[in-house]
């Protein structure tokens, strides 16, 4: 590991967001600007520079990861998205949509396309309950259990290759402090939060 270089008695980090190109949404998203990351003993005083440097590298850490993932997923002919219905097909067994929208965080329209996909590809069948013929369900068909078999283990093995850098220890402590920053943010976002 290179050693940070001291920070130089520098003005406060700006806070005015700055154009990024790239955005999902069709237009350039914005993204606040947050202090150079060889910075951080200087930031160290500011709260927020650090709360902004710690969530660039929450992103930089999860961007290496998943696309080291999507990369091996793509040779199984999957995407993240997909296998993650696939998984939840799995773990829950029949599934309502709505309930598998909820699961993913994924918007209505979202959770039907990724069905819809998977439904053409033999992978996930749709069906009705016995008891409410209104309600679907999503399941996974033979097929879709297969390929489950097949990436699953690719899955596993390019998450554990990324994090590989951190020792087992490492990760339990990352494991740890991750939960407590998921579950502090989550309650801030909650109708509860004031």
């Amino acid at each position: 590991d290179q050693a940070l270089a001291p920070a130089a008695p520098a003005a406060p980090a700006p806070s005015a967001p700055v154009r990024r190109a790239g955005g999902g949404g069709g237009g350039p998203s914005i993204r606040y600007q947050r202090p150079s990351r060889e910075r951080i003993s200087g930031a160290s005083a500011d709260p927020t520079a650090m709360a902004c440097i710690l969530w660039g590298h929450l992103s930089d850490a999860h961007a290496a990861v998943e696309a080291h993932v999507v990369e091996a997923l793509s040779q199984h002919g999957l995407s993240l998205a997909e296998f993650a219905v696939m998984e939840a097909l799995r773990e829950n067994g029949p599934t309502k949509l709505g309930q598998l929208r909820r699961a993913l965080s994924v918007s209505s329209g979202g959770v039907t396309f990724l069905i819809d996909r998977l439904e053409r590809r033999g992978l996930v069948e749709r069906q009705t309950s016995p008891r409410d013929r209104r309600a679907r369900f999503a399941a996974l068909t033979a097929a879709g259990n297969q390929a489950l078999d097949d990436a699953g283990p690719v899955y596993g093995d390019r998450i554990r290759e990324s994090v590989s850098s951190l020792s087992l220890a490492e990760q339990r402590g990352a494991i740890g402090l991750l939960r407590a920053l998921a579950r502090d943010a989550r309650a801030l976002s909650s109708p509860t939060a004031s």
